[in-house]
């Protein structure tokens, strides 16, 4: 009895008529769910990888593909009868195409679509953080700062090679990096690229190494850098150099260094973008009379006169006294917020003041907080 089988449009999620195009998408998307090496072990996804293959095998094929619509799989499959001899035939399958565009040509062994693993390949870029004070990330500096990098071997400029010698390409994937090979899963074989084993994927074979890097073609080395800060950059961002990461291999060009700020906190000013922000303490006086003030800025201290009557929590602006901006240069301005101060602990002579005060402006004020204050009038008197 013939093995009792799903219609391949439905294992593979289509209705008659599909396109080409459609048929490759749903073959692609089942195929990487169901693909032995995201499941191993799995024998129902092993099961279900072999049926959407043998799916997509007939269906991809306008030959069989025709037969299949207008017989069924009595068209493709002697075993169902009237198939004059037209058996299901996988044949070998490349699956590097499919699978390269999902993972990048690394996925189980498979290469294709992938760059070439002996050619020339940019360094790895190097990442530092860097403590900057408030005031020079505000108007910009010069730091110096110690890596510990990779660099082109001087001994043998970088190919590996012993001095008077030189590299054979590999005979296993002649220089390619990488070899073809046969792979079964599910009762079917395809073909996969994968590192060549024999060279590591650099195409060539060393001999004799260099002593000095040991046919790496590259040592690593501390090395000091002197990284220019812009004014105005703000916490959290980074400075790109270009070509100060490590080396690159087989002709590459070096990674970058990208050195990202941290900005270190200040005891009076704090910071929002271009903007300064500042609490200035004032007396009671100060606020009721007026007073000229001296306000600290990132510039020094300038002065400010107070009007008589502010209120704590006021605001005001000083233009032009906070932070450049990182493209453009202009400057931003600096918010001073003024805080009426409470005095906590008052000598005889001020409480009495205080109450005279209090009784002038309409307070209740104890008897008791007037009785020295009076008579001391009266003595003057």
């Amino acid at each position: 009895m013939a093995e009792e089988k799903r219609d391949y449009y439905e294992v593979l999620g289509l209705s008659k008529g599909c396109t080409e195009e459609e048929l490759k998408k749903a073959y692609r998307k089942l195929a990487k769910k169901y693909h032995p090496d995201v499941n191993p072990g799995d024998k129902d996804a092993e099961a279900k990888f072999k049926e959407i293959n043998e799916a997509y095998g007939i269906l991809s094929d306008p030959e069989k593909k025709a037969r299949y619509d207008q017989f069924g799989f009595a068209g493709v499959d002697p075993s169902y009868g009237g198939g004059g001899g037209m058996g299901f035939d996988m044949g070998d399958i490349d699956l590097g195409d499919i699978f390269g565009s999902f993972f990048g040509g690394g996925f189980g062994g498979f290469g294709g679509g992938g760059s070439r693993r002996n050619g020339p390949q940019k360094g790895e870029s190097l990442r530092v953080n860097l403590a900057l004070s408030f005031e020079e990330a505000a108007f910009g500096c010069a730091r110096e700062i110690e890596l510990n990098r990779t660099e082109i071997c001087e001994e043998c400029k970088g190919s590996g090679c012993a001095a008077g010698t030189t590299a054979d390409t590999c005979p296993d994937c002649r220089g390619a990096g990488q070899v073809r090979v046969q792979r079964g899963a599910g009762g079917f074989a395809f073909s996969t690229t994968t590192t060549c084993a024999k060279c590591r994927g650099t195409g060539k074979i060393i001999h004799t190494p260099c002593k000095k890097c040991g046919g790496a073609g590259s040592v690593r080395k501390k090395q000091r850098v002197t990284v220019t800060i812009p004014a105005g950059i703000d916490d959290g961002q980074a400075v790109s150099m270009r070509g100060q990461g490590n080396a690159g291999t087989n002709g590459g060009p070096a990674g970058d260094l990208l050195v990202r700020v941290q900005i270190k906190p200040h005891p009076q000013f704090q910071r929002d973008g271009s903007t300064v922000l500042y609490e200035h303490p004032i007396s009671f006086y100060q606020a009721a009379m007026g007073a000229e003030l001296e306000i600290p800025t990132i510039d020094g201290k300038v002065k400010y006169n107070l009007p008589a009557g502010t209120q704590t929590g006021t605001t005001f602006r000083l233009k032009g006294k906070g932070i450049p901006e990182l493209r453009g240069g202009r400057r931003g301005d600096q918010y001073v917020t003024v805080r009426v101060r409470v005095p906590t602990s008052l000598n005889a002579e001020q409480k009495e003041a205080l109450n005279a005060f209090g009784a002038a402006m309409g307070e209740t004020v104890p008897e008791s907080g007037l009785k020295g204050f009076f008579e001391k009038k009266k003595k003057k008197k």
